[in-house]
């Protein structure tokens, strides 16, 4: 194994270089030259035929196969099949890289995409803004393979179908519930990566992704319900996550009471009070933290952004390259990492998609700003340290800065005396809905349920629940860290970036945390 990432216990799934389904018609030559020979040996064989003069070039195969099953109202919405492969090809020539793609794994379309992309990286070079060397393509080897317990082979479509039915049945806890729906889907994605200095590395990713929720209507009021947030329980494993997948138990019993709750509490909010308009003690969950962290943390931090690759489509960042080892983000017990070596959390790898070894590292540490989120081109070009987040969403886009697992560190306030501590404040669970500029400063996120906070209890129900500050504001106003029991992983698959847009999986875990003086209000604001 490379890296910090270690097998559990069960099954482990080995490496495989044949297709376990039907090729699909525009891919049979593909499929027949893979079944042959192995993919890994396939792509060496390209680079060592490859006549040109590049500094380094890579490949990188990936192949993903998913399903699809939904429910809406005990009746099936989708059930549906994918796979998708191919190759993309890097070439490092006078200082550029170009790329091409193809999904076409033979010696011919190899060096065909090698080719275009070495033309490619010529043509760009009279326009460079930096010259790169192979210091940022190093070399690696070794596997890495997701521990699971259940395969997703060990349900069948109909077994999973009658899971997802049984859910809508428990989410139906009243008439006034007027609709139910839950989800379940599952990918394995491989990747092989080789090049021309030697890197050799295989990675297989196993993950589920599983939502259920509620819609609760009566005397014209809407209300709804879901379990953390849309998709917000997706990690890396088998279908055992689909119990307590938080906690990791696979307790069926524990998802029938998340079932229940969620329907109970959107029947509740039919007729909770607004949330008041105040400025208060504000409370939030683990799962709306999982928010806060992605837009107000994880996305300023990333490198491209700060050098302006990101303006034309998703913004910049109130980050400047001087801030870094100087810049108070947060309170001091404001503590930040990029850690993708968690088992089981959604974006955990030991090596991003350019070869480079991933490790646990201090994004913010006791408040000030220690590293950005960006791979060793924009560490080089910025000339400030960031961490392995080079990462593509598949075979046909380049790895560009992605967050990964971003988490806040836990401290040492267990929830009974974070709440107990509040003489007035208001607790908020899960994200229903968020806006922040394009320099990730002023945000306005609104969450799907709360609680008022008085005299250190919580009490009444609220609805429509939201929150507004600026990122530096509201992290320097964080007084209450939680500790480790209240500690909990969640994810999400779309995390959107890029020209031609990516959409990758993101893990986050947080504590509860409690930040003062916070304006908070309700939805008719």
């Amino acid at each position: 194994m490379i890296g910090h990432l270690t097998a559990t216990p069960g099954k482990t799934a080995s490496v495989t270089t044949k297709f376990k389904q039907e090729p699909q018609q525009n891919t049979a030559q593909f499929i027949t030259q893979v079944t042959t020979r192995s993919i890994e040996e396939t792509l060496k064989q390209a680079i060592a035929q490859i006549d040109l003069p590049a500094d380094w070039i890579g490949m990188r195969a990936m192949r993903t196969n998913s399903s699809w099953r939904a429910m809406r109202d005990g009746r099936p919405q989708q059930n549906e099949r994918g796979f998708d492969q191919g190759v993309m090809v890097e070439v490092l020539a006078e200082g550029q890289f170009g790329y091409s793609a193809t999904n076409q794994l033979t010696p011919e379309a190899l060096r065909s995409a090698a080719q275009q992309a070495y033309h490619q990286a010529i043509s760009s070079s009279q326009w460079a803004v930096h010259r790169f060397t192979q210091a940022v393509r190093p070399k690696v080897t070794g596997q890495y393979i997701s521990p699971y317990q259940r395969a997703f082979s060990d349900l069948s479509v109909g077994e999973i179908n009658h899971l997802l039915r049984q859910l809508c049945e428990q989410l139906k806890v009243s008439p006034n519930i007027v609709r139910t729906s839950a989800i379940a889907r599952s990918h394995e994605v491989e990747s092989w990566f080789v090049s021309s200095n030697g890197s050799d590395s295989y990675q297989k990713q196993m993950m589920l992704e599983t939502h259920m929720g509620a819609i609760a209507q009566a005397h014209g009021v809407t209300q709804s319900r879901s379990d953390n947030g849309y998709l917000a329980r997706s990690y890396q494993g088998g279908w055992e996550l689909f119990g307590n997948a938080a906690a990791g138990t696979g307790s069926t019993h524990d998802l029938w009471q998340r079932a229940r709750r969620i329907g109970d509490q959107a029947i509740e909010l039919l007729s909770a009070p607004d949330c008041p308009n105040l400025t208060t003690t504000l409370v939030l969950a683990p799962d709306q933290m999982m928010l806060q962290l992605h837009e107000s943390v994880g996305h300023p931090l990333e490198l491209d952004r700060i050098l302006g690759d990101e303006r034309n489509y998703a913004g910049g960042s109130f980050i400047q390259p001087q801030d870094f080892g100087e810049l108070v983000y947060g309170s001091p017990l404001m503590n930040v990492t990029f850690d993708p070596t968690q088992v089981g959390e959604l974006a955990s790898y030991p090596f991003d998609d350019t070869g480079t070894p991933a490790e646990r590292q201090y994004l913010i540490e006791s408040g000030v700003l220690q590293r950005g989120l960006g791979g060793l081109e924009s560490q080089a070009r910025l000339n400030v340290p960031g961490v392995a987040c080079t990462r593509a969403c598949s075979w046909n886009r380049p790895a560009i800065d992605r967050m990964a697992n971003i988490n806040l560190e836990p401290g040492d306030t267990d929830f009974e005396s974070m709440i107990g501590s509040i003489e007035n404040g208001v607790y908020m669970e899960s994200n229903r809905s968020w806006s922040i500029d394009d320099q990730r400063h002023k945000f306005q996120f609104g969450c799907e349920y709360a609680r008022k906070i008085e005299n250190g209890k919580l009490t009444i129900p609220l609805k429509n629940p939201n929150y507004r500050a600026t990122t530096p504001q509201f992290w320097r106003s964080l007084t209450q860290v939680g500790d480790g029991q209240t500690l909990q992983t969640y994810g999400t698959p779309y995390c959107g970036k890029g020209e031609p847009n990516q959409l990758v999986r993101v893990g986050h875990a947080s504590p509860a945390c409690a930040f003062e003086n916070i304006e908070v209000f309700g939805g008719g604001q």
